[in-house]
């Protein structure tokens, strides 16, 4: 029987690092994939002549080459950042709504409250006096948060965190309403929630304006050629450091012994033993599915007090035209039909048509992206897979192009005529995310992005010694917090390696 120190299992961004960072610092890694590609979500697909990126709409973590953050140093510690070409973009989004509405903020915390206060002028102080504490609130999440919580002294939150434990916990409407009076400044300001997943009435303060402040202070990013390319680089250099990757091949069975991984067998029969395994794959399918032996209690008592997350319809278009000619003027703009305020999160678990969606033009980052004088671009309506579970197999295909239909209808009142420009379309649904990316109810976030079933209050999964997850199910949602996730649990490994190596040099 072959041995590893660690099998992956699961090629998407978690996977991707958590292979690429143990087999790097010397550990002897199995890579498992079921697909064809490496990638998860960071892939794309084609379709005629138009190749459609599947999932990243913007990177955070990266930072201008004068600032870089830690996501250019991660790439660059893997391996991967002389692989890839990124792009960035100048604006944050272009929120617009429809007969009311449009406005274009840039990717600047100074700037975004400089075009805030010359369209509110009224608002001005407000809009300061607002991002002056979401600056401060984002700063004590990030940096000082993690320091007092390794110290377990709840005396230092109120020294070195007193404006994150004054607001952070607080939902974010709650926070907009005290400063901000004008419901369409709101509606400028709260689009990001869709990153997490979760509206603003209940996604908490720090989760929202964290993010905020993450894309304005160190930009949002793209891949050139698209994230498949950073997929492929981590491959390339999880290969020449000498890792091995299986793909068509998905894991059946993870072996245990006692409480203690073992081996892992392979969906072709083939078992490996191993030290480690790290699952990319959903907890819910590694615990259940995946484990050779009953579920830990303390796992099942864990997913009882957890939701899964929501899940999105995404709308492939190709146009027959470039962006401009049907008024596309920035990578990324969201479309509501009704202010931020009457957002109803119940309207994500029916089919009723969509009130609010996301469109990203690809080749308006990368002119590569499409063919020449056309347009790739995606549109994207928040969804809870619950919504599809009862949609008859006869009636798949109707429902959704009618529900894909409906989402254009949304989009086409912000950029009249799209419609006839498409020249190929397709339409992915929860149920399409179900069976790519093999998670439960195609939640494209993991678990909930709220702060109870966040890292923040729950403990990693224990019970079986050796078993490891990665991903968004086990952190925040999103492409920066999976390539972070996967990396810290590599690290995390290797750690105990390190510590088993100086025990038996002892011995």
């Amino acid at each position: 029987m072959t041995h590893f120190d660690a099998v992956v299992i699961g090629a998407g961004n978690g996977g991707l690092t958590a292979a690429t960072t143990l087999q790097r610092n010397g550990c002897n890694t199995l890579l498992l994939e079921r697909h064809n590609i490496p990638g998860g979500c960071a892939t794309s697909f084609v379709r005629g002549e138009f190749e459609f990126e599947v999932a990243l709409h913007q990177l955070s973590g990266i930072g201008p080459e004068d600032r870089p953050f830690i996501m250019r140093k991660l790439f660059s510690d893997l391996g991967v950042l002389d692989k890839v070409e990124l792009v960035q973009e100048h604006e944050l989004y272009r929120l617009i709504v429809p007969g009311r509405q449009d406005i274009t903020l840039p990717a600047s915390w100074t700037g975004i409250q400089k075009r805030l206060s010359e369209t509110f002028p009224d608002e001005a102080d407000n809009i300061r006096q607002f991002f002056d504490l979401g600056s401060k609130v984002a700063m004590e999440y990030y940096m000082g948060l993690p320091v007092v919580r390794k110290t377990n002294n709840p005396e230092l939150l109120d020294s070195q965190c007193p404006n994150f434990k004054a607001w952070g916990l607080r939902p974010t409407d709650e926070v907009l309403a005290e400063f901000i009076h004008t419901p369409a400044l709101i509606n400028a300001i709260a689009p990001y929630w869709s990153y997490a997943g979760v509206p603003t009435k209940e996604l908490v303060f720090a989760e929202f304006i964290g993010i905020l402040f993450a894309y304005c202070t160190f930009k949002p990013w793209h891949f050139k050629g698209g994230s498949q390319s950073v997929s492929s680089a981590f491959i390339e250099s999880f290969e020449e450091a000498g890792g091995t990757v299986r793909f068509n091949c998905g894991a059946s069975r993870i072996l245990t012994q006692g409480s203690r991984v073992t081996g892992v067998r392979l969906e072709n029969g083939e078992e490996v033993s191993c030290d480690y395994v790290v699952s990319n794959a959903s907890p819910l399918v590694t615990y259940y599915d995946l484990l050779d032996t009953p579920t830990p209690e303390s796992v099942r008592q864990d997913f009882r007090s957890r939701r899964k997350g929501v899940s999105a319809v995404c709308v492939y278009l190709g146009l027959d035209c470039l962006p401009e000619e049907i008024g596309i003027t920035t990578a990324s703009t969201f479309v509501m039909s009704s202010d931020n305020a009457d957002i109803d999160e119940a309207r994500l678990h029916t089919l009723s048509p969509p009130e609010w969606g996301m469109v990203t033009c690809y080749n308006f980052i990368d002119e590569d992206l499409a063919p020449a004088g056309k347009s790739v671009v995606t549109l994207v309506a928040l969804q809870y897979g619950d919504a599809w579970a009862s949609v008859p197999p006869e009636a798949y295909a109707d429902t959704k192009y009618r529900f894909g239909g409906q989402l254009i209808d949304l989009i086409e009142k912000a950029y009249p005529g799209i419609r006839a420009h498409i020249e190929k379309a397709e339409v992915a649904t929860p149920l399409s995310m179900m069976r790519y990316l093999n998670t439960p109810d195609g939640a494209i976030y993991g678990f909930r992005q709220n702060i109870q079933d966040g890292p923040l209050f729950r403990d990693p999964l224990k019970g079986i010694d050796g078993l490891f997850s990665a991903g968004s199910w086990t952190a925040q949602g999103g492409f920066q917090p999976t390539y972070m996730a996967g990396h810290a649990t590599a690290k995390t490994i290797l750690r105990k390696l390190k510590a088993q190596q100086k025990e038996a040099a002892h011995v």
